[in-house]
């Protein structure tokens, strides 16, 4: 595990984030698992790759952008906002070891558990797995696939239970472990490669046994087979990007009509720096009746005044939509001198 930034630019990659939870329910902890090979991407860098302009992590980070504290269990780099960073030991140990890892730097009672290629997640999904999970007495939520497939990396724990599996299932394994030979023969026969580390590194595995519990190669559905879990259909929000078709397949849905406005927004946000939630509505409202009334050149230059006269103020949305409101009005007024709306002054 490290606590260790990225050196240099930008300062968003510090090492730990504050929240205050949502609004509805206690706090909860975040999760994300970012250090997978990506080997059906050809070993590309899976998290930092861009959907619709901003990294597929940043897409992530941005749907539990209110967790008391952000777990990325993977070398560090600079992410859109602050974060903690582990990592499994070994690193390339398997989701069991990286969750564990990541865990282990939370507090809350809930824990959400993310997977960093999830580009069609939302906040809006975050806190119903959570509302799932706090209004029933399972261990966890967690979403499922358009294929009815559990998706254990979209999801949300109680804390409590989820480290009560892990150390049990460590307890289990890391016993196998000390068996010496009988161990590596059975994690070669389910897991393939990954017993090359056991036969192999002897020191390497003592060392992950003692502190990981032996959870190196252990798939996920041993973990959570070991839970009572409450299942929560969304296709969209589980939709993640294992291969180059999938990446293909979200940049090009949310260029669609109905999504590419607000993905569009969101870019321009993240990419500025702003946290600023307005009523787009309101603004193109402004810059219909401006290109309308005025001319059409005038709208975006327009739209930018009230950007500018609304940061000169408040700064806040309520900013947005009074210097929205005042144009609108101004291009009404214009649009009627032009057509002769107003009265000739009395000659008399």
């Amino acid at each position: 595990m490290t606590d260790n930034a990225p050196a240099g630019p930008p300062p968003a990659a510090s090492t730990e984030s504050s929240g205050s939870g949502p609004a509805a329910g206690a706090p909860y902890d975040a999760v994300v698992l970012a250090g997978g090979g990506a080997r059906r991407l050809g070993g590309a860098d899976k998290p930092g790759v861009q959907v619709g302009g901003r990294a597929l992590l940043d897409r992530v980070l941005a749907a539990c952008a209110d967790a008391a504290t952000t777990v990325v269990v993977a070398d560090p780099r600079a992410t859109a906002r602050p974060v903690r960073w582990a990592r499994e030991e070994p690193a390339g140990g398997g989701p069991v070891a990286a969750l564990d890892a990541g865990l282990r730097r939370t507090t809350a009672e809930y824990a959400v558990v993310l997977s960093a290629d999830l580009p069609f997640l939302g906040a809006d999904t975050v806190h119903r797995l959570l509302a799932a999970l706090r209004d029933g007495d399972a261990d966890g939520a967690m979403l499922t696939d358009d294929d009815g497939r559990d998706q254990p990396l979209v999801a949300a724990y109680r804390t409590a239970s989820l480290r009560r599996a892990l150390a049990d299932l460590a307890t289990e394994h890391g016993g196998h472990t000390e068996h010496g030979g009988h161990t590596a023969h059975a994690q070669h026969t389910e897991h393939g490669g990954h017993a090359q580390h056991t036969e192999h590194g002897g020191h390497t595995a003592h060392a992950q046994h003692t502190e990981h519990g032996g959870l190196t190669g252990l798939p996920l559905r041993r973990l959570t087979g070991a839970l009572r879990l409450t299942r929560l259909t969304d296709p969209l929000a589980s939709f993640d990007c294992d291969t180059w078709e999938d990446i293909a397949h979200a940049r090009a849905r949310i260029r669609e009509h109905g999504h590419v406005l607000n993905e569009w927004i969101t870019a321009v946000k993240n990419e500025l720096g702003i946290e600023l939630d307005v009523d787009t509505r309101v603004l193109l409202d402004a810059a219909r009746d401006v290109a309308h009334g005025v001319a059409r050149p005038a709208a975006p230059l327009t739209t930018f005044l009230i950007g500018y006269a609304a940061a000169q103020g408040k700064g806040d949305a309520e900013s947005v939509a009074e210097a929205s409101a005042k144009v609108a009005d101004l291009a009404n007024r214009w649009e009627a001198e032009h057509g002769g709306g107003g009265s000739a002054p009395d000659a008399g």
